[in-house]
Order: C-alpha cells, then structure tokens, then sequence
C-alpha cells in the first residue's frame, strides 16, 4: 500500500522549477536490476506487442509452423482489432525486415499519401490555411497497412491470407472482453458525433463498462472480403491469390465503398486515390554505433534522426557518465534537440525531395555538431545544420517551420509489435492511427477508420514535409533493428508520436553502454524534450523543455534545472510503452521485453 501511495504523489508532481526542492518526496530507482515484468526466454522464437490477444496471435502462428512474416501479418491484425483507437487496416505504419534468407535487412514504407485533391492552395481557400487536426476526412492520408500485410506474405510468408486473418476474423465475428480503457474511449465526443462511428462503437448510446464482449462485425465482414477474393483465385498459385486479396481492398469494391464515403462526407480522397496506392520496400539507413549496425526507415519516417543522435553521443563516454546521470540526460538531450533540428529541415518523402544522407550521417557532420553542445547550459534555440557541406553539393535552402505558440501534442497514439522465429527472421512493426480513432470517421459499414496523419503536413512552400498530391508526411513512427557481427541482435519499437526516437535510442544505450537486459532497458526510468517543432500541426516548439520519469533522483533533477532546462517531473511509470527482443548468437536464444507501463505482453519459446 506504501508503494501505491507514493507512486500516486509522485503522480501529481508539479513543474520542479516551481517548486521547494526540499519537499520532494519521489521513489527512486536506484539499478537493483529487478523488473515488473519478467524477461522472457526463448530458444525457437519470440513475439512481443501492446496487446496480450496480439502477441497471442503470433505466437499460435509461430507455434502452427508459420514464419515470423506470417505471425506478425496474424498478430497485427488482432492488435488493430483489439486496440481500435491505435491502429487498424485503415492506419499507416513503417517496418524493418531482417530476412534471414537473403543476409538482408529492408525497409518497407507503408506511410499513406496524400489524396490528389489535397494541395496547399486548397486547403488555403477552403480551410484558412489550416489542417485539420486528428479529426475529419481532411486530416487523412491512405491507408497502407494492407499493402504492409501483402508486401511480408508475398515477399517472406508461407501462409495465405485465409490462415493468417483467422485469429482476427474470429475475434471480431464472436467478440472480445474490453479493457477499462477501450470501454471509456468508445463514449469519446469525437467519435460518436458521427453516425457511422456511433453506430459501431455506441449503438443505441449504449456506455460500455470493462469486461464486456464487443464486436466488430463490420470488420470480420470486410477481412472476409479479402478472404473470398484470395479463394477465388487460388487456382492461378499463391501469388496471384495474395494480391487479388490486397487489389479488393485499394482497386474493388471497399476502395470504391471508401472512395464514395469520404466524396459525401466532405473528404478528398476518390477511388483512384486508392487504386494508385503502393508501399514501398526499400534500402534502409543505418549509422555503425559502437560496432553496432542500427537500421532505420529512409523516407517519410522520424526515425534517421535516431541515428543522427547517436553519432553525436559516440563521442562521449557515456558510461562514464553513469545511468540517468545529470550529464547523461544532458547530453542526450541536446543531441536530440540538433537531431530533431535536422529532422525539421531535410527529412520527408525521397520522392519529392532530396535527403543529403551521405552527409546527415557522417561522424564528420557529427562532430561538427557536437560542438554545439554545451555542458554547462541547456540549448533553448533552433538549430538545424548544414551536411550538404559534407558532400561538396550546394545548399539545399529549406524553410523551416518553427512555432512556439499554439498547443501541438508531441505524444499522439500508435501501437508495436516485434517477432523473431527460429530462422531468425526479425520484424519490428509501428502500425498507427496516429491519434485515437485517427479521422474519427467509421468509413461506411466497413468497420475501421482511417488514420489522420494529413495533419502532420507543413503548408509552407519548399518545406520538406510540404503538403502535396501522393506525397507522404514525414510520420513519427519508426522502429529499431539492430545487427551485430552480420546477425540481429535487436530489434525495438514504442508508441509515442515525436518521443519514439528517443524511447528506442534510450532502450538501446541501456542495453550497450549500462548492459541491461532487454527488459530492465524498456523499463528504466526515462527523460524526454520537446523543444523542437511538433509534427502535428501547428508544429510547436517548446524551448528548453525537459520531461522526466518521478524515478529520476531529485538531485539530478535539480542540476538539470541549474543548467536552465525546464524541468517538467512526471509520473514514476508513465513515460514509455516499448516492446523488444533481443538475439543472443553465441548461446543462439532470444529474450523478449514488454513495458509495464502498457498491456504489453512478451512471449517466448
């Protein structure tokens, strides 16, 4: 009960600037190496998620002779079904693929585009030059989960579309108990003020309480669609079966039913903006950090600005420093705050714009900027570099968008699941909605809808993540796959909108520089800033802020105030919802990590 009570004060922690540091009265975690959740071990394979049904999932694929390709398309299927406000077939999400078969590591972008309609021009006659933010059609951009789900079957999987979505047409079709949090959200204003919504997820006005079994009808009908169509086809191999499934979605009848939903409910997407849709599978980009290959996702993704991090930290002793040290949480966080500089500045969609990787990621641009840092005093500026000096091209002029004022949310909502089988093909997957319910919008009676991440766009000419026909917006989620030696030795992934980076680089450091296990790494306490520009519009930047974990020791917290961070102390257990696994080649097992601090479930055999 102790333990209950100052977890709950630690809770209510105000600003530390604001308040008699004599007062505090925080538990700390002092690095007993114990954990809330157990680590677990595998020899055969592993699966982690947000939701218990999903690792499930997986895990019953894995178990049924299924690759890691096939279990994580089953497992993400259920996620979306069961963490609706999330994530879903009408949500957008970004993967790394180890294939163990081709040595290889791959990127597949499965970010939605923007509908043709959308252009800058319009949104300045029709909507005051504003985007609509995590509500209405015109927040939205196409979905690209499905594509995601065709691209791991076709490329990797052995199973059909048939075997994989059981668990979750099954789930839908006879329901599932709801969890205290889903049976609030489904009451949400946004949400049911549209009818297609309410009727799904508050029929009759009914207020649902925990426990109770939900259906989603809707949805097992339109994955059952997919399902026909693969059936209907069979007779023609595996292949042409897989993407008649994936072509009745974007080229059918439900594009179609999309199409003509969002034309009558004030939306700009139309049927051809489905029809043109494709993920890609690309080269990822990747930075060696201490004999470590971290890989991420090159377009249209947060994610480089991980590594543009790293390569700064590299040149610090970090260990040195110790754990959550005031030094540590400083110079991370100023790294950070120039990787997201640079993030704002160059990083968007590599169809429309040119990302000078070749100079973002040299240790000679990083030294550059660790320059920058001060020890002694916290950064509060803007301050975006110039790598195309580190390739002998000229200047890339591109405006930035740097806003502090307004109320934009660096946070957002999104999901994760990770899987690693016995071959050791390793998959991390950050399927999104972006914000609860993202557009709000059930679409017609098909069950899900679709992800706001339109709101993520700059409506500034010659911007990076300018808005425009089929562009995608350089979206927060991203993943880490990590190789060592040639071989995976992790992969990880966290909800969290803008703060994603800094939870995976946090997981990773803990693992390499304080040799924590993948478990005690998601848990540790941690720190996160927001002082760079928001990717939801109106993009604000808070200058000099700092959040940490109630964990935190007060004295650290308080030197960090010294050197003129704001200082912002929140919950002990509230700043984190990671999943990982971590291979172990010299003993040839896996250990898999979920994070208290959500339903997270790690599974292993």
């Amino acid at each position: 009960m102790r333990r209950i009570l100052l977890a709950i004060l630690a809770c209510m922690a105000v600003p530390a600037q604001e308040r008699d540091p004599s007062h505090e009265r925080v538990v700390v975690d002092r690095g007993s190496g114990s954990t809330m959740k157990p680590l677990v071990h595998g020899a055969r394979y592993a699966a982690a998620s947000m939701a218990h049904q999903a690792t499930q999932a997986a895990d019953r694929m894995l178990a049924a002779g299924g690759n890691a390709f096939d279990a994580i398309v089953a497992g993400q299927a259920v996620l979306g079904l069961v963490a609706p406000a999330s994530n879903g077939i009408g949500g957008d999400a970004v993967l790394l693929v180890y294939s163990a078969a081709d040595k290889k590591a791959w990127s597949i972008n499965a970010e939605g585009a923007a509908p043709k309609l959308a252009t800058v021009d319009w949104y300045k006659q029709n909507h005051n030059g504003k985007l609509p933010v995590n509500d209405t059609l015109l927040s939205g951009t196409v979905p690209g989960v499905i594509d995601a789900w065709y691209i791991l079957l076709s490329r990797w999987g052995t199973k059909s579309f048939a075997e994989v979505l059981a668990p979750a047409i099954d789930l839908a079709e006879n329901g599932y108990p709801l969890s205290r949090r889903y049976a609030r959200s489904f009451a949400d204003r946004g949400l049911v003020k549209y009818p297609s919504s309410a009727e799904l997820y508050r029929p009759g006005g009914k207020d649902w309480e925990e426990g109770e079994v939900f259906q989603n009808r809707q949805l097992a009908q339109t994955l059952r669609r997919l399902v026909e169509a693969e059936k209907a086809t069979v007779g023609q191999g595996r292949q042409a079966a897989l993407k008649a499934a994936r072509d009745r979605f974007y080229k059918g009848d439900i594009a179609r039913t999309m199409g003509e939903f969002s034309e009558k409910n004030g939306g700009l997407f139309r049927y051809e903006d489905f029809a043109a849709y494709s993920a890609e599978a690309e080269e990822p980009v990747s930075v060696d950090y201490r004999g470590y290959q971290v890989y991420k996702n090159p377009s249209a993704s947060q994610g480089p600005a991980e590594l543009f991090a790293l390569n700064i930290l590299e040149g610090y002793d970090l260990k040195g420093m110790g754990h959550n040290s005031a030094d540590y949480i400083h110079v991370s966080a100023e790294a950070m705050k120039l990787a997201m500089a640079d993030r704002e500045k160059y990083l968007g969609d590599r169809k429309f714009i040119e990302i000078p990787y070749a100079g973002l990621l040299s240790k000679e641009y990083a030294a550059e900027r660790r320059k920058l840092i001060d020890m002694r005093r916290a950064s509060r500026e803007f301050r975006a570099g110039e790598p195309e000096r580190f390739m002998n091209i000229p200047p890339l002029h591109r405006p930035v968008e740097v806003n502090i004022s307004g109320n934009a949310d660096h946070e957002g909502g999104t999901s994760y699941i990770t899987v690693v089988d016995q071959h050791r093909n390793a998959i991390t997957f950050t399927p999104s909605l972006h914000s609860g319910f993202g557009t709000k919008l059930v679409i017609a009676d098909l069950g899900f809808s679709i992800n706001c991440r339109g709101d993520y766009y700059s409506l500034k000419e010659g911007h990076a993540n300018q808005l425009g026909p089929g562009r995608r917006p350089r979206s927060t989620l991203q993943g880490t796959l990590v190789m060592k030696d040639g071989k995976p030795f992790l992969v990880t992934g966290s909800p969290g909108g803008d703060d994603q980076c800094m939870r995976t680089m946090q997981t990773l450091l803990n693992m390499v520089e304080f040799g924590m296990d993948v478990q005690q790494a998601i848990e540790a306490p941690r720190w996160s800033t927001r002082s760079f520009p928001a990717s939801p519009f109106p993009h604000t930047m808070y200058p000099g802020d700092l959040q940490l974990e109630g964990r935190i020791a007060p004295e650290v917290r308080h030197a960090l105030v010294e050197r003129g961070h704001s200082v912002w102390v929140r919950g002990p257990w509230s700043m984190n919802q990671s999943a990982g696994i971590r291979v172990d080649p010299a003993r040839n097992t896996l250990s898999a990590g979920a994070d208290p601090r959500t339903g997270a479930q790690a599974t292993a055999w």
